[in-house]
């Protein structure tokens, strides 16, 4: 098998296996067994687990995140350079919860590899996570821009907050899906988003007077 070819093979089948049965079952013989090649061959193109890992994550990690920053481009053109809040959370948390979510994706490979690295804390992930962050300061700075009242820390709670919003509701739409007999409605894709950005907006936007002294002076 062509060299390309081989390191291709390789990344599907490790993606696959990963988001079937987790990081910690699976290993590097399984990998090798489902791609249809030597042990050799993983150890040349990736040299290790974790920075098989590493590459998938970041290869899905960048296609989410220049999705994420499009969107936040075209809102603030829309807006003469200020976009509104609820846009620039829409390009926030949209992207990740359409690729996740909705019947139109059934829980695709992707889909499901990038939910078990948001679940499952290993190290390689881990490491990304907390290195690759410069799109995010994009998004605070467009927040500081749409909300010049709101204090920089703020604005970072903020932005975490959604986040998590969007992470939580992906990991367990099952449970919610469950727990409101299916009156919540994770396949109205475009009705999640909408529900994450409009909680955001109400704890960003809303009024700080009602905030904790300490806090609304941050």
């Amino acid at each position: 098998m062509p060299s390309d070819l081989t390191r291709t093979a390789i990344l599907a089948a490790a993606e696959r296996l990963y988001a079937d049965r987790g990081f910690g079952d699976v290993t590097l013989r399984d990998i090798v067994a489902a791609a249809n090649v030597n042990l050799a061959a993983v150890n040349y193109h990736f040299g290790s687990k974790d920075e098989l890992i590493a590459e998938l994550f970041v290869s899905r990690s960048l296609a989410l995140n220049r999705e994420r920053l499009r969107e936040l481009r075209a809102a603030e053109e829309r807006g003469g350079g200020i976009a509104d809040i609820s846009e620039i959370l829409r390009a926030l948390v949209g992207p990740a919860l359409r690729g996740c979510l909705g019947p139109d994706n059934q829980r695709s490979t992707s889909a499901r590899f990038m939910i078990r690295a948001s679940i499952e804390s290993v190290p390689p992930i881990r490491r990304i996570k907390n290195r690759e962050i410069d799109h995010l300061r994009k998004f605070s700075a467009a927040m500081r821009r749409a909300l010049p009242e709101r204090g920089e820390v703020e604005i970072y709670w903020g932005l975490h907050f959604a986040l998590a919003m969007a992470h939580h509701t992906i990991r367990d739409s099952e449970r919610l899906t469950k727990l409101s007999e299916g009156k919540c409605d994770l396949d109205d894709v475009e009705g999640v988003v909408a529900r994450v950005v409009a909680v955001a907006v109400m704890a960003l936007a809303g009024d700080a007077a009602k905030m904790p002294k300490k806090l609304a002076a941050q």
